[in-house]
């Protein structure tokens, strides 16, 4: 009896300690872990969106649109709905409905061919797989009137499980005309957001897109509870830009660019409008480009911007950066006196000039509206390294002009320890690199009375059609007034020397160009191009028209390929903004003299 008395009591003892430990158990569950499993809970029971900002557009200077985002919308399906067909979880379907929901899929992936394209078996998959549980995309920047017949057929025939989420196209209406400048949509891999993918798109795609809200709200297996809790997170809209660009004058040299490219056999060729007085960009075209609205369609190496990324040898149009250093010296006029030998000896070899001569007697301005390498080495050989690529900087060589494109090269200035005859190449054209927009910019300064303006492609920026100028560079002088008319008035010879070159009704200032072209995969001299500046009126310059023509198969020569194509932009050019004609004959400099 004692025995069967204490197997009772540790029976009874052991069923003490497992019913405290299950107490303890539904405790910890109670009083600890309640929250834990409502929170669980809650996010099961909660689902999320992302709100898209509205993309900030680009205008003209005149407010002619170039980029902006059209409504169009995501299409999402939903599997774990389109599974049932919209019947709740919690409501046992009839053979009918059972019946219906196995034809969902097929009846929607039919009406999504019948507006999308594609086949059926494009959807399915994206339509059925319940992994994806409320949110499988199924087709990206629809327009939204497509999605309203979509949704419409299906609310005919009641077939549910699909929604939609905005989703802007981005249009550009001009097409071409600014492409090379305005860039291209692109998408990130990871987040699959519209991402911009060249020219200004990218390089200020963070402004541009603004900031991406958020709404969290309840929901259940059939989709989002119409009364349920939800929290917003307002989307910011991105920041819209006015250019500097005229896309009527833009269309004018993008055309003469195209036709002369054409003409002279050459692969492509950029050609430059700039405001003199403020370097503000007026036109900044390249040829090929391409079609913003499908970059696909374009040669990867047309899709950027060469004026500013691409650098070459600049030529004879480089003499007149030279001439300024040389004039604010005091060490060249428009009548100096030179005497150019047929050769020059530099480093182991001579220099000669482009055109067959014996000993001549040229003028300053002789020198450079001949064009003579010799005459410009003779000259520049009175000043120093040093001071001459200190006024190659204050001209912008050699460093970027932060004019806001991608890509954009800095170009290449020897430093001042450079060899004697690299130093002979440089004051010419040769031996340095730069871009179209540096040197339409160093050009621009020797008009504007000396003073360098910093080139502008952004004119204005702000949201919410609220613009507000963008801040600009201060202007800084690097030769003096009376440098600045000197040469002007040199090259106002350049015009002058020959009645082709003039354009009627304003007298011009200008420079050709035609520079041995280095090829990269040789390290060799192979090709040529041929480049023209032209600034006008020369008595107040208003406007400067730069055009270089790469690589050419007819011909080689900057006043015969490249400065046809520039008059023609800047004849029409000078008339539309109002510039008045000149009102005084251009002055009757000697090129020459007698010994």
């Amino acid at each position: 009896m004692k025995k069967q008395s204490t197997r009772i009591i540790a029976m009874l003892a052991a069923m003490g300690l497992i019913m405290g430990l299950l107490g303890g158990r539904a405790f910890l569950l109670q009083a600890f872990d309640a929250r834990a499993y409502a929170a669980q809970a809650a996010a099961q029971m909660s689902a999320s969106r992302e709100l898209i900002p509205q993309r900030g557009a680009f205008t003209d200077r005149n407010g002619v649109v170039l980029a902006s985002s059209e409504p169009a919308v995501r299409i999402i399906a939903d599997p774990l709905m389109i599974e049932r067909n919209g019947v709740d979880t919690s409501v046992d379907m009839g053979p009918k409905q059972r019946a219906k929901a196995k034809a969902a899929p097929g009846a929607i992936a039919d009406v999504l061919v019948k507006h999308l394209g594609g086949k059926p078996g494009d959807y399915l998959p994206k339509l059925t797989d319940t992994s994806l549980k409320h949110y499988s995309v199924i087709a990206a920047q629809v327009p939204a009137y497509t999605y309203e017949q979509i949704r419409a057929d299906l609310a005919n025939d009641n077939w549910f499980g699909l929604y939609k989420e905005d989703d802007p196209i981005r249009y550009y209406p001009s097409g071409d005309v600014a492409a090379n400048i305005v860039g291209f949509m692109g998408k990130d891999d990871q987040t699959q957001r519209a991402v911009g993918a060249g020219g200004l798109e990218y390089a200020l795609n963070k402004q541009l897109t603004g900031t991406y809200g958020k709404e969290v709200y309840d929901t259940s297996a059939n989709g989002r509870i119409p009364l349920g809790n939800s929290t917003l997170i307002k989307a910011t809209n991105g920041t819209n830009y006015q250019l500097t660009i005229d896309s009527e004058m833009q269309l004018v040299a993008n055309q003469a660019l195209s036709a002369g490219i054409s003409r002279a056999g050459a692969k492509n060729g950029i050609a430059v409008v700039m405001n003199v007085k403020t370097g503000e960009l007026l036109a900044l075209s390249t040829s090929p480009s391409f079609d913003s609205n499908a970059p696909h369609k374009a040669d990867a190496a047309n899709l950027g911007n060469t004026a500013a990324s691409a650098p070459y040898e600049p030529g004879s149009v480089q003499k007149v950066l030279t001439f300024a250093a040389l004039a604010d010296k005091g060490l060249v006029t428009p009548t100096t006196k030179v005497e150019v030998p047929a050769s020059l000896a530099s480093g182991d070899g001579k220099l000669k000039d482009a055109f067959p001569h014996g000993t001549i007697y040229l003028t300053g301005a002789g020198v450079l509206a001949n064009s003579s390498n010799i005459g410009t080495v003779l000259l520049s050989r009175q000043m120093d390294k040093a001071t001459l690529t200190n006024y190659y900087a204050g001209f912008g060589l050699g460093k970027k002009s932060n004019v806001g494109l991608p890509a954009e090269s800095s170009g290449f200035v020897p430093k001042s320890d450079m060899p004697d005859y690299s130093f002979d190449q440089i004051v010419f054209g040769q031996g340095l690199s730069v871009t179209a927009i540096q040197m339409a910019a160093a050009i621009a300064a020797v008009a504007n009375d000396g003073v360098y303006n910093a080139p502008r492609l952004i004119k204005a920026s702000g949201t919410d059609g609220n613009l507000s100028p963008t801040p600009t560079a201060e202007p800084r002088r690097v030769i003096s007034s009376e440098a600045s008319q000197m040469v002007l008035t040199m090259m106002e010879s350049v015009v002058t020397k020959d009645d082709k070159r003039a354009i009627p009704n304003y007298r011009v200032a200008g420079k050709t160009g035609t520079a041995q072209r280095v090829d990269a995969t040789c390290g060799c001299y192979r090709g040529y191009t041929a480049s023209y500046v032209g600034v006008a009126p020369a008595d107040d310059p208003q406007l400067l028209v730069y055009v270089m023509i790469d690589q050419p198969t007819k011909g080689s020569d900057g006043s015969a390929l490249a400065l046809p194509v520039a008059n023609q932009i800047l004849g029409l050019a000078l008339p539309r903004y109002g510039i008045a004609p000149s009102t005084t004959p251009a002055p009757k400099t000697p090129l020459e003299y007698t010994p």
